[in-house]
């Protein structure tokens, strides 16, 4: 599978690069994507709720009348649940929606995202720039001579770029990331990749799987 190459400024160049086919080009697996991006958002829960129980609530803890002889039903405190300034019924406490994941499995959803934009021809490589001080108005001139500036893109560099981050992050519809970082709901939520060449080789490494060929054997003299 090979991807056209575009120039620092946007224009695309007469050369291809050929994009590894054990991260772009995989059977994707929809189920292992599921699993993988529910643990994203879930992990992204603050949990941080709470409401007041019966023992919590401000009041009296005085019996509000007697048991027997008022033909009313029984009743305790003020701070029981049925009455209006009562403590809730189990109540939302703090807690942590993370959900566990292994590392294998959030491999195979990313490569599963990534061999989908592949095959939507929805990934386009660059490459490599920098620059020496934020400038939003720049990576924006990248993006509409690449003729996607109306498009959700992930940008995807080889390594942190403080300067690349900064000046796309003012930009609505582009989202910026190293490319060993990246997650699967980066991926799913782009309409197109726009990955630097050397990032490519990131990709490989972080998430390409070694080979199952048998090495071959030396035999001695």
């Amino acid at each position: 599978m090979e991807a056209k190459v575009y120039k620092q400024d946007g224009k695309i160049s007469k050369r291809k690069v050929s994009l590894d086919s054990t991260v772009f080009d995989v059977d994707p697996n929809d189920h292992v994507i599921w699993l993988d991006v529910r643990a994203i958002q879930a992990a992204a829960r603050q949990g941080t709720h709470k409401a007041k129980e019966r023992a919590e609530v401000a009041g009296s803890t005085r019996k509000l009348y007697r048991q027997k002889g008022t033909g009313n039903a029984r009743a305790g405190s003020a701070k029981s649940p049925i009455r209006k300034s009562g403590g809730t019924i189990f109540g939302p406490r703090p807690r942590a929606y993370v959900v566990g994941v292994n590392r294998k499995t959030k491999q195979l959803a990313r490569r599963s995202a990534l061999s989908y934009k592949a095959r939507e021809d929805k990934v386009f490589v660059i490459e490599a720039f920098s620059l020496d001080a934020p400038a939003t108005r720049s990576v924006a001139a990248l993006l509409s001579a690449m003729e996607v500036a109306d498009k959700r893109v992930l940008l995807l560099t080889a390594e942190v770029d403080v300067n690349v981050y900064k000046s796309g992050r003012n930009l609505p519809r582009l989202t910026v990331r190293d490319a060993a970082s990246a997650s699967t709901l980066d991926v799913i939520g782009a309409d197109v990749l726009v990955i630097q060449e050397q990032a490519l080789d990131v990709l490989s490494k972080v998430l390409g799987r070694p080979s199952t060929e048998p090495a071959e054997e030396v035999q001695a003299a």
